[in-house]
């Protein structure tokens, strides 16, 4: 693919973009609630497109390619966990949404501060995100570094390509916050699901059509078809890799962070609706990607280098090739720039507030504003290092926010729940995790995952039956949401 037609491209991306972006520089962005929550006025059409923009970033036709291309079939079945575990939101959402418009929520870490009576159930949680939030977003530029590098032969060096990601990711969260950062991933969502599509469907015709396809699979690499296949996906490294997918949608705050912005719950429902069908799509998109690169290029040292190749070859157009390239980017960068502005939300809201007295809502956005560039930089730097597969960092990351399921789930639906329990299942299970991970990613066998959620459960529900509940506020929140789910409809 010539370099030329690659940066030309990536430079009309660029200026299109930033027009969107501070086209969408309307209502109030010098607030908290402004700058990170769109005023709480996000309609479904753009929520669902943004919500799958930043969750199916460069993970899914970078990560899931190659990991379909590592491991066969049993990448189908990790991601549709995934989809099973969306349905998490048709549970925690509504929920989030409520209690969010009634007390003023601006992160998910400040709601558990504010529910467990507690503000340093607020700091660790945070700080905890802080932890495994810049690994995947350092995922996330890793993932363009190898999409440029790929397609350009080198000619765009893996450093270049993060630096690229990195600078455009930090223009769009300073324009106008999450409301340039929502209205760009409605340009890359549709752009990567468009093009993404035709794509597929120009190599699969190449490759001898949905038959010639198939047989060519059985015929090179017949045991990619079938689950564990070549020994990747056994069970227990299935297990470790899903289950932390699975509580996805409430354990990564950048995504819960997004419930809390939707102008209604019909507006929510539409969200999860295109979310649902648009990542059905995209799933099938990105496996068959994997397997048509297995098929061309049998022996890549780097399964992450599978679209790049796709995308270089002669089954797609240059100019397809191109177009497709960028939208990967760009849902890359929309995933980096929406963990930047949850991170520095969680921060000046959560940790800043929280330590420093009288830190009215100005000031915390002034911090905010002004650590955004500073994560921007750790994850610059944790991208260097180029570590592993993409799809296997991500989950790794999942793995560490998983700890604080237990606590998101007692926060509506058990009154006995305590800030103890939290800071305790939090703090200790977040630091096995990272022992874990720092010592290879497995334990007995397991991976980091599963015993991040299994450690965290045995110990909220201990501390918390060994310390005392807030009564008052569990009675107050808890039965508030129940009120109101039962007359959602007068929401809408």
């Amino acid at each position: 693919m010539s370099t030329t037609l690659v940066w030309s491209t990536i430079a009309i991306y660029v200026v299109i973009a930033i027009v969107i972006a501070y086209l969408s520089r309307n209502g109030k962005q010098n607030s908290m609630s402004g700058y990170f929550l769109g005023e709480r006025k996000l309609n479904g059409f753009v929520s669902a497109l943004s919500y799958s923009a930043t969750t199916y970033s460069a993970f899914m036709l970078v990560g899931l390619a190659g990991l379909t291309y590592n491991g066969g079939i049993g990448a189908f079945g990790f991601e549709i966990i995934y989809f099973m575990g969306v349905s998490l939101v048709a549970i925690f959402g509504p929920r989030f949404w409520l209690v969010g418009k009634k007390y003023g929520y601006v992160t998910p870490s400040e709601m558990l501060g504010d529910r467990y009576q507690n503000k340093w159930v607020a700091v660790v949680a945070a700080i905890s995100s802080c932890l495994f939030l810049i690994p995947y977003s350092a995922v996330q530029l890793t993932g363009i570094g190898y999409l440029l590098q790929g397609v350009t032969n080198d000619a765009i060096p893996f450093t270049t390509g993060v630096i690229i990601a990195t600078v455009l990711a930090l223009v769009f969260s300073y324009i106008a916050g999450i409301r340039s950062v929502a209205w760009t991933d409605s340009l890359q969502s549709l752009l990567m699901i468009i093009t993404s599509t035709i794509v597929v469907i120009l190599i699969v015709d190449g490759l001898g059509g949905i038959s010639g396809f198939f047989a060519s699979i059985e015929e090179t690499n017949p045991e990619s078809l079938a689950v564990p296949g070549n020994g990747f996906f056994n069970f227990w490294t299935f297990l470790g890799l899903t289950i932390p997918w699975f509580f996805f949608s409430i354990s990564n705050p950048q995504v819960s962070q997004r419930l809390f912005m939707p102008a209604s719950l019909k507006s929510m429902r539409h969200m999860l609706l295109g979310f649902l069908i648009f990542g059905l799509i995209y799933t099938v998109v990105s496996v068959v990607w994997g397997f048509s690169a297995s098929i061309l290029f049998p022996n890549l040292e780097n399964a992450d280098l599978a679209t790049p190749m796709l995308l270089s070859s002669d089954l797609v157009p240059p100019i397809l090739g191109v177009i497709v390239m960028v939208g990967i980017m760009a849902a890359a960068i929309s995933t980096i720039d929406s963990i930047l502005l949850t991170l520095s939300s969680l921060f000046s809201r959560d940790v800043y507030r929280n330590i420093q007295k009288d830190v009215n809502d100005k000031k915390q956005l002034q911090v905010g504003k002004v650590v955004i560039p500073v994560i921007a930089v750790l994850a610059f730097l944790f991208a260097q290092l180029q570590l592993d597969l993409i799809a296997v960092l991500s989950v790794a990351s999942s793995a560490g926010l998983i700890v604080i399921v237990p606590a998101i789930i007692g926060t509506f639906f058990w009154k006995k729940g305590t800030a103890a329990g939290v800071i305790v299942s939090v703090s200790v299970s977040s630091i096995i995790v990272i022992l874990i991970e720092a010592t290879g990613g497995l334990l007995f066998g397991l991976k980091s995952g599963l015993w991040g959620i299994l450690f965290s459960t045995i110990l909220f529900i201990i501390i918390s039956l060994l310390t005392k509940a807030p009564a008052q506020k569990a009675d107050e929140f808890i039965g508030y949401v129940k009120s109101k789910m039962k007359n959602k409809q007068k929401l809408n």
